[in-house]
Parts: structure tokens; C-alpha cells; sequence
């Protein structure tokens, strides 16, 4: 959905994706203010964070970061190494 500076989780992937690394995406739907028995298929996010927001990231090393500014800010602190790269593969 267009809206201003991009949805978040587009600018999570971009920024993950510009740092080398090729994430794993799993869709969910619904919206994340509506509560649980409104998102089904949030499950596995509130297991993660205790909430329903996306994006959430997953780290190889289990660190879970969530919030599209934190992801972004991960991704360049991070940059995928040709080891990962590789790895990944």
C-alpha cells in the first residue's frame, strides 16, 4: 500500500536485500492493531515478540529484531559477507 516513506516492510526487505542478504519472507495478513482472534496467521509473531507488528526479523543467530526502522538499521550495521552469501545458498 502507497504510503509516505514506503511501507515498512518493503523498507525492511530493500534494506536487507541492499546490505547482500536474501530473507526468507513469510507473508502474514490481517492488521496488526486488530488483535489476536482478528489475525489468525500472526501466531508465530506473537510467539516471537508477544505482539502482532511486522516486520520482525529473525537473525541466523535467533536474535529477533522487530520494527522496520531497527531491521534497516541492522541490515547496514550488517552487511552479508561472501561467507553468508554462500551459506544462504
Amino acid at each position: 500500500t502507497p504510503r509516505p516513506g514506503g511501507h515498512p516492510c518493503r523498507n525492511a526487505h530493500e534494506a536487507l536485500r541492499e546490505a547482500g542478504w536474501e530473507p526468507e519472507v513469510r507473508k502474514v495478513y490481517g492488521l496488526g492493531l486488530l488483535g489476536d482472534a482478528l489475525n489468525p496467521t500472526r501466531g508465530e509473531i506473537r510467539e516471537l515478540t508477544g505482539q502482532n507488528q511486522v516486520p520482525v526479523l529473525v537473525t541466523d543467530d535467533g536474535e529477533v529484531i522487530q520494527d522496520s526502522r531497527r531491521i534497516v538499521e541492522w541490515a547496514r550495521a550488517n552487511p552479508a559477507t561472501a561467507a553468508d552469501r554462500s551459506a544462504s545458498a
